[in-house]
C-alpha cells in the first residue's frame, strides 16, 4: 500500500513540475512576443531570467508573471497578447498610445486585482467580458474615447474599491448597482455625458471616500447615503443639473475636506450641521438657488481656506463669526441679497487674500481698519449701498491688486493716500458714486495700474498732468463729471474712445472733438507780430544753417579719423592681441571650486576673437572661452550700456554676488565678472546644447530629427518655473525669448540674462527701464506706449515662447502677412476657419492622441498668456500650475 501511495505522489509531483515548467516557458514566450509587438524599452532576451526584466514582477520562487507595469512609455500596438499572462494580478497600461477597442480577452485574466488602462485612445464600449474579473479591486479606464453605457454585467465585481471611468463619452445613467458595491472607496465619472440621478445607495453600504461626478448632466437630489458612513473626504458635483437641498447628513463626515457643488440648481438653506465638518478646507456652492442666511456655523470649520457662495439668493447679514476663520484666504459672497454693514471682525482673518462682497445690498461705511489685513490683494465692494467717505486708511492696503468700489453711495473726496497702493494693477473703480473735489495728483504714482474708472461722479478741476505717471494704463473713464481744462497729452488718454471723457462740459482736447481754443489765439498773435516773427525766423534760420554746416564738417572729420583708427585697431588686434591686452580694473570668481580653473586674462582675450562668438542678443554678445585648465566658460559681453554699468561698479558687483546666490534649477546665475576700460564681462557655466531657438528652428530641419514633444513640454515647464521664481523675488526679466532659454547637457532648460534687469540700473533695482524693449516679436503690445517692463509683460513674452514650442514657428514670419506676428496669427486662426489642431506642429501633434491632447491643453495656456489685456493674463505661478497639470496628466 505504501508503495502505491509513494508512486502516486511521485507521479503528481512530476506532472506538477512539468506543468510549472511549461507555464514558465509560456510566460517567457508571451513576453518575447509582447516585446516584438510593442518594443518595450529595457526588455531584451540576452540570456537573463525574464523575471529580472524591468517593469514586471514574478510570484514566489520566480514562478509566473504577476505584475506588469508599462505605464508612461508612449507605446502603441496590439495588447491582446498580454491576456496570455494568466497569473497577472496587476496590469498597468496607462499613459500610452494604445487605440481601438479594449481587447475583450483581457477578461480572461481571472487573477487580476488591479487594471489601469487610463490615458490612452481606447474606443468603443467597455467590454462586458470584464465581468469575469471577479477579484478586481481597482478598475481605471479614465481619459479614453469610450462611449456607450457602463455595462450592467460589471455588477458582479463586488470587490471593487476604486472604480474610475472619467473623461470619456459615456452616456446613460450611473447604474444603481454601483451603490451596492460594499468595498467601494473611490468613484469618479466626471466629464462624461451621464444623466439620470445619482444612485440612492451610493455610499450607504460602502466606506466611500472620494466621489467626483462633475461636468455631466445629472439630475435629482444629492443622496443622503453619500454621507451615511461618515468616511467621505472629497465631494465634487459641480456643473450638473442637481436640485434639492444639501442633506443635513453632510455633518456626519467630519473628515470631509472638499465640498464643490457649484453650478447646479440646488435650493434651500445650508444645513447648520456644516459646522461639524471640522476638516473642511474648500466649500464652493456658487451659481445655485440657495437661500436663507449664511450660517454662522461655518466659523467652526477652522481649516476653511475658501468659501464661495456667489450668485445665490442668500439674504440677511454677514455673520460676524466668519472673522474667526484665521486660515480663510478667499471669501466670495457676491451676487446675493446680503445687507447690513461689513463686519469689522474680518480683521481677524489675517490670511485673507480676496474679499468679494460685490453685487449685494450692503450699507453702512467702509471700515477704516479693513486694510489692516496684511495679505489682502482683492477688495471688491462694488454694486452695494455703501455710504460715507472712502477712508484715508485705504492707503494701507499696500498689497492690493484690485479695488472695486463702483456703484455705491460714497461721498467726500478721493483720498490722496490711494497713491500709496503702488501694487494696484488690475483695476481701480470708483465710478457711479457721489465723490466730489479734484482728482489727486498722487494717482499718478500707480504706475502698474491697467484700468482706472472714476466716471459718473461730481469731480471738479482739471485732470492732473501727473497722471502721466500711470504708465501701464490701458482703460480709462473720466466721463460724466464736472472736469474742466484740457485732456493731458498722454498716449493712453488719446487712444481712449471719446466716451471716456464725454459728459464734462468744460473739458477739451483729444480725444474729444472740442478743441481748447488755442488756434484763435495763435492767429491773433501771428497777425499782430508777423514782422517780428519774420525777423526772428530769419535770425534762427541763419543760425541753424551755420550750425549745420559746421557740424557736418566736424562730423565728416571725426568719422574719417574714427574709420582710420578702427582700421588700424582691427589690424593691431588681429596681429598683436598679446601686446594689447587691456588692464583689468576689477574681476572675481564667486564659486570657490572654480577659482583655480578660471583665468581672467584668458577670459578677456577670448572676447577679442570673433571666432569665439557664439551668439548676439539684445543686450549682449556671448563668447566661448577655453581656459588654460581646459575648463570652458561662457562670457557675456554687455552692449551699449557698459559705461553706465561700470560707473556703478560697486553696486554692480554687489548685485552680481547676490544673483550668484540665487539657487534655482532653471536659472543661469553668474559665476564671476571682469571689468576693463568701459567693458563689463559676465561669466557663466558653459551649456553645450545651445538655446531653444536653435532647437526649435534649426534641429527640426535636420534629417535625423525625431519628434520631441515630451522634452519640449519639460522645457516649457522649466522656463515657467524659473520665471515664476524671479517674480517671487521681485525681479522682472527684460528679455524673455527663446534665444535666452539655454539647454544643458541633458536638455534641461535654464533662463539666461537674469542679471540684466539689475545691471541696467543698479541704483533702482527692478524699476522701469524706458530705454529697453526686449527682442522683436516677444514685446507685449502695451509696451508701445507704457515703455515699462512689467510682470504681465513677462507673461506675454513667455506665451510667445510657448507658442514657438507648440507651432515650431518663429515669432515673426513673412508667411503671416504684413503686420501679423505669431500671436496675431494664432489668435486669428478661428477667423481664418482653422482649428486649433491646424496651428500645432503636425510633426508632433500627429504622433499620438496623448501628445495632441497635451499640446492643445498647453495651447490654452499660451492663449491666456498672450491676451492683449495685461490684467487678464495669469501670473507665472498659475502658469506653472497649469502646465504641471498638463505634464502630470500623462
Amino acid at each position: 500500500m505504501g508503495f502505491w501511495c509513494m508512486s502516486i505522489l511521485l507521479i503528481v509531483g512530476f506532472l506538477s513540475k512539468s506543468e510549472f515548467g511549461e507555464a514558465q516557458l509560456s510566460d517567457e514566450a508571451t513576453l518575447e512576443a509582447i516585446n516584438r509587438e510593442l518594443g518595450v524599452p529595457g526588455w531584451s532576451n540576452n540570456g537573463t531570467d525574464y523575471c529580472n526584466w524591468v517593469r514586471l514582477k514574478c510570484g514566489a520562487n520566480n514562478s509566473f508573471v504577476e505584475m506588469l507595469d508599462l505605464s508612461g512609455l508612449q507605446l502603441r500596438g496590439n495588447v491582446t497578447l498580454i491576456s496570455d499572462l494568466r497569473s497577472l494580478k496587476h496590469l498597468d497600461l496607462s499613459s500610452n498610445n494604445f487605440n481601438g477597442p479594449i481587447p475583450a480577452s483581457l477578461g480572461n485574466l481571472s487573477e487580476l486585482e488591479f487594471l489601469d488602462l487610463s490615458l490612452n485612445r481606447f474606443a468603443r464600449e467597455i467590454p462586458v467580458e470584464f465581468s469575469k474579473l471577479r477579484g478586481l479591486r481597482a478598475f481605471n479606464v479614465s481619459n479614453n474615447l469610450l462611449v456607450g453605457e457602463i455595462p450592467d454585467e460589471l455588477k458582479v465585481l463586488e470587490r471593487l474599491e476604486e472604480f474610475q471611468v472619467s473623461g470619456n463619452g459615456l452616456s446613460g445613467s450611473i447604474p444603481h448597482w454601483v451603490g451596492n458595491l460594499s468595498s467601494l472607496r473611490v468613484f469618479t465619472a466626471y466629464e462624461n455625458a451621464l444623466g439620470g440621478e445619482i444612485p440612492n445607495g451610493l455610499g450607504s453600504v460602502s466606506e466611500l471616500e472620494l466621489l467626483n461626478l462633475h461636468s455631466n448632466q445629472l439630475e435629482g437630489k444629492i443622496p443622503k447615503g453619500v454621507f451615511e458612513k461618515g468616511k467621505l473626504k472629497v465631494l465634487v458635483l459641480t456643473q450638473n443639473r442637481l436640485s434639492g437641498e444639501l442633506p443635513e447628513a453632510v455633518g456626519i463626515c467630519s473628515g470631509l475636506s472638499s465640498i464643490r457643488i457649484g453650478n447646479n440648481e440646488l435650493v434651500g438653506v445650508i444645513p447648520r450641521t456644516i459646522g461639524n465638518v471640522s476638516e473642511l478646507t474648500y466649500f464652493e456652492a456658487d451659481n445655485n438657488n440657495l437661500s436663507g442666511e449664511i450660517v454662522a456655523e461655518f466659523s467652526k470649520c477652522s481649516n476653511l481656506t475658501l468659501l464661495n457662495l456667489a450668485a445665490n439668493g442668500f439674504a440677511g447679514t454677514i455673520p460676524r463669526e466668519l472673522g474667526q476663520l484665521v486660515n480663510l484666504q478667499e471669501l466670495i459672497l457676491s451676487g446675493n441679497s446680503l445687507f447690513g454693514e461689513i463686519p469689522k471682525s474680518f480683521l481677524g482673518c489675517g490670511n485673507l487674500n480676496k474679499l468679494d462682497l460685490s453685487n449685494n445690498r450692503l450699507n453702512g461705511t467702509i471700515p477704516k481698519e479693513l486694510c489692516s489685513m496684511p495679505r489682502l490683494q482683492y477688495l471688491l465692494l462694488d454694486q452695494n449701498s455703501i455710504r460715507g467717505d472712502i477712508p484715508h486708511e485705504i492707503g494701507n492696503c499696500v498689497k492690493l491688486l484690485e479695488l472695486q468700489l463702483g456703484r455705491n453711495y460714497l461721498t467726500g473726496t478721493i483720498p490722496f493716500e490711494i497713491g500709496r497702493m503702488r501694487n494696484l494693477q488690475i483695476a481701480l473703480n470708483l465710478s457711479f458714486n457721489h465723490l466730489h473735489g479734484s482728482l489727486p495728483p498722487e494717482l499718478g504714482k500707480l504706475d502698474k495700474l491697467v484700468s482706472l474708472d472714476v466716471s459718473n461722479n461730481l469731480l471738479t478741476g482739471s485732470i492732473p498732468q501727473l497722471l502721466k505717471g500711470m504708465m501701464s494704463l490701458i482703460e480709462v473713464n473720466f466721463s460724466n463729471n464736472l472736469l474742466n481744462g484740457s485732456v493731458p497729452v498722454f498716449v493712453p488718454f488719446q487712444k481712449s474712445p471719446n466716451s471716456s471723457f464725454s459728459g464734462n462740459k468744460e473739458l477739451c482736447g483729444a480725444p474729444l472733438s472740442s478743441s481748447c481754443g488755442y488756434s484763435d489765439d495763435l492767429d491773433h498773435l501771428r497777425y499782430n507780430h508777423r514782422v517780428s516773427y519774420r525777423i526772428v525766423l530769419a535770425v534762427i534760420g541763419s543760425g541753424v544753417a551755420v550750425f549745420v554746416s559746421v557740424t557736418v564738417v566736424v562730423l565728416l572729420f571725426m568719422m574719417r579719423e574714427k574709420q582710420e583708427k578702427a582700421a588700424a585697431k582691427n589690424v593691431d588686434v588681429e596681429e598683436h592681441i598679446e601686446d594689447e591686452q587691456p588692464a583689468i580694473i576689477a574681476g572675481n570668481v564667486f564659486l570657490e571650486n572654480l577659482k583655480q580653473g578660471i583665468d581672467l586674462d584668458a577670459v578677456v582675450k577670448a572676447t577679442m576673437k570673433e571666432s569665439n562668438k557664439l551668439s548676439t542678443g539684445t543686450f549682449s554678445s556671448v563668447y566661448k572661452a577655453v581656459m588654460p585648465s581646459g575648463m570652458i566658460v561662457s562670457v557675456k559681453k554687455l552692449k551699449s550700456m557698459d559705461r553706465a554699468i561700470t560707473h556703478h561698479q560697486n553696486k554692480m558687483i554687489r548685485e552680481l554676488e547676490r544673483l550668484s546666490k540665487l539657487c534655482h534649477d532653471h536659472l543661469v546665475r553668474p559665476i564671476g565678472f571682469v571689468i576693463y576700460d568701459d567693458v563689463a564681462l559676465l561669466l557663466h557655466q558653459h551649456l553645450p546644447n545651445g538655446n531653444l531657438t536653435q532647437l526649435i528652428h534649426e534641429s527640426t530641419k535636420k534629417p535625423e530629427y525625431k519628434p520631441d514633444w515630451p522634452m519640449r513640454l519639460s522645457i516649457a515647464v522649466g522656463v515657467a518655473e524659473g520665471l515664476a521664481f524671479l517674480h517671487h523675488v521681485a525681479i522682472i526679466h527684460l528679455d524673455v525669448s527663446s534665444s535666452n532659454v539655454l539647454l544643458d547637457s541633458g536638455y534641461k532648460a535654464v533662463l539666461g540674462e537674469i542679471e540684466i534687469s539689475k545691471l541696467l540700473d543698479p541704483s533702482r533695482g527692478t524699476a522701469s527701464i524706458s530705454s529697453v524693449a526686449g527682442s522683436f516679436g516677444y514685446i507685449p503690445p502695451e509696451y508701445a506706449y507704457t515703455m515699462q517692463v512689467t510682470a504681465p509683460g513677462n507673461v506675454y513674452s513667455y506665451g510667445v515662447v510657448l507658442l514657438e514650442i507648440l507651432t515650431s514657428r518663429a515669432p515673426v514670419e513673412e508667411e503671416f502677412g504684413e503686420g501679423v506676428d505669431l500671436v496675431k496669427w494664432v489668435h486669428g486662426a478661428s477667423a481664418r476657419g482653422e482649428t486649433p489642431e491646424q496651428i500645432l506642429d503636425a510633426k508632433l501633434s500627429t504622433v499620438s492622441f496623448a501628445w495632441r491632447r497635451e499640446m492643445l491643453a498647453a495651447l490654452k495656456v499660451a492663449l491666456l498668456c498672450t491676451d492683449m489685456t495685461p490684467a487678464k493674463r495669469p501670473k507665472m505661478k498659475k502658469v506653472v500650475e497649469m502646465l504641471q497639470e498638463v505634464k502630470q496628466s500623462k
